[in-house]
This record gives structure tokens, C-alpha cells and sequence, in this order.
């Protein structure tokens, strides 16, 4: 009889340490998975503020390939030639002003007149 009490004893000891044990477990699990949530969280962050950043980018590209193509068509690079180097076509007249200060200066005044209303009495 006092084997059995003995083992009786025994089984409940090792039934709570086995629930200890799985509860011990079941923390570890939840811990784990909250953290593994967290991090699936934050990588889906960063995914999204690359991908507005590849957007971002795309379009900078679009907006570049599109000057190049303005820059090396022959109407920008006439335009060019005749504004920063005062080339003309043939048979052109090119006419170069003064800036307005100058202008200013040189060219007469010219008197305003003042609006008057005739005299209603």
C-alpha cells in the first residue's frame, strides 16, 4: 500500500511538472509568434517605402530620358546656337538690345496724362 501511495504521489508530481512544462512551451510559442508578427510587420513597411521610393525614382527617370530626347533634337540645339552664341541662319538679321536699364536711359520719357473729369456744375 505504501508503494502505491508512494506512486500516487509520484504521478500527480510529474502531471504538474508536465504542465509546467507545456505552459512554460506555450509562453515560448506565443512569445515566438508575436515577435515573428513584428518583424513580418516591419518588413512589410519597408517593402512598401521601396517600392514608393522605386516609384519615385521611375519617374525621375521617365522625366530625364524625356529632357535627353529635348536636348538632342535639332530645334533645342538651334535655339541654343542662336542664344548663347548670336548665330544667325543665312540671309538673317540678328537685332541686339540693350537691357532695359539702358534702355531706360536712353529712350525719352513719356508724359502720362492724368484722367480729369470735366466739371458736372
Amino acid at each position: 500500500m505504501r508503494k502505491n501511495i508512494f506512486w500516487d504521489k509520484a504521478k500527480v508530481k510529474l502531471k504538474s511538472y508536465y504542465l509546467y512544462v507545456g505552459l512554460f512551451l506555450g509562453f515560448l510559442f506565443l512569445l515566438s509568434l508575436v515577435r515573428n508578427v513584428s518583424k513580418i510587420a516591419d518588413a512589410e513597411k519597408r517593402i512598401s517605402k521601396a517600392q514608393e521610393r522605386v516609384e519615385k525614382l521611375r519617374k525621375e527617370n521617365e522625366e530625364t530620358e524625356r529632357r535627353l530626347a529635348e536636348v538632342k533634337g535639332e530645334e533645342y540645339i538651334e535655339k541654343q546656337l542662336r542664344d548663347k552664341l548670336g548665330l544667325a541662319k543665312e540671309g538673317e538679321i540678328v537685332v541686339v538690345l540693350p537691357d532695359e536699364e539702358t534702355l531706360r536711359k536712353i529712350a525719352p520719357g513719356i508724359a502720362e496724362e492724368e484722367d480729369v473729369l470735366p466739371d458736372p456744375t
